[in-house]
């Protein structure tokens, strides 16, 4: 299949352009040209290399041409932040592309009622970005149903790897957290400490896409959850994350009025976001019916990525990495 990845330098692009040439696909990889992807291979070298500013060509409404001038049969959409983006699209390649697999997010979903989230069961978004992913889906859901442009929507959870900062314990990417952990040094935690995330390798959401297009039958008109067999809490993830530098967490409950007395605004807000939210997803029907077995459980895909940093002096710690 000739297969156009929107967005191919960017954090899912990495694993999953390799991963489709590898499957024998024929790829094109459009972004900005602005940089390459965080690890390059030699599949890179089977792969067409397109730069194109989406952002302008949405606003001039010529991107879908664009797209089409590239003849493919499969597009993976994974900078589609708007229903109008996304409805221009589709109304541009219905017809003339097979398939069309878009990335959402699991921030479709508001604050948790139940655990975990199936498909389209959770609460309605509490932002802008969430109601835009939640509404592109059930678009898309609706355009394939409908008869239209058969089309898919995958919704991963907190990506990590190698190469930039996983969402921290305390749902935030303030490198502070990482310092007080190697110390073993007490980290002041808002909330109970029990509130979940749910992490997942870039690879494994790389797979459910590869998935996707592979059985393109079973993933029509569908959504589909990637993220790890497990989430973490705020303490499980704490403690695990000081073992790694042979510390034992320490942990200090305070209110939400006193974590944003230590921190910045900007932190803060990326903690309550994460935090009260409490996601945990399904991944059951991704398994079911296109039999995604997610390689990495969260704590070992957040690893790789702060030994990464840490390597490559991206990130400050006090004691070394024990494991």
């Amino acid at each position: 299949m000739r297969v156009l990845v929107i967005g191919g330098s960017g954090h899912i692009g990495t694993f999953l352009v390799p991963r489709l040439v590898r499957a024998g696909h024929d790829v094109i990889s459009m972004s900005r040209g602005t940089r390459e992807a965080y690890a390059v291979g030699p599949e890179w070298q089977q792969v067409t290399q397109v730069a194109v500013d989406r952002s302008q060509q949405d606003a001039e409404g010529t991107f879908g041409a664009t797209v089409l001038g590239l003849e493919p049969q499969v597009v993976i959409d994974l900078l589609g932040f708007t229903l109008e983006s996304t409805t221009a699209l589709v109304e541009s390649i219905r017809g003339r592309v097979e398939h069309l697999v878009h990335c959402g997010s699991l921030w479709r979903y508001g604050p948790s009622l139940k655990l975990p989230i199936s498909e389209g069961q959770g609460t309605p978004a509490i932002d802008e970005y969430g109601t835009q992913k939640e509404l592109i889906a059930r678009y898309l859901a609706g355009e394939t149903a409908a008869g239209g442009l058969v089309t898919t929507s995958v919704h991963p959870g907190h990506i990590v790897g190698p190469g930039w900062h996983p969402t921290g314990v305390l749902g935030n990417n303030d490198p502070a957290t990482w310092t007080a952990l190697s110390a073993g040094r007490t980290l002041r935690v808002p909330g109970s400490g029990a509130e979940s995330m749910h992490h997942v390798h870039a690879d494994d959401v790389a797979q459910v896409f590869e998935l996707a297009v592979a059985r393109r039958d079973q993933a029509a008109g569908q959504d589909f959850h990637a993220v790890a067999p497990h989430a973490l809490t705020v303490h499980g993830y704490a403690t695990i994350a000081a073992g790694w530098f042979g510390r034992t967490a320490r942990l200090e409950p305070v209110t939400w009025d006193e974590f944003r007395a230590l921190t910045t605004s900007e932190f803060a807000e990326s903690s309550w976001g994460h935090l009260q939210r409490n996601h945990v997803l399904s991944i059951e029907k991704s398994r079911d019916l296109l039999g995604y077995a997610p390689a990495w459980e969260p704590e070992d895909a957040i690893l790789e990525s702060v030994r990464w940093l840490v390597e490559h002096g991206q990130l400050s710690v006090e004691n070394p990495l024990t494991v």
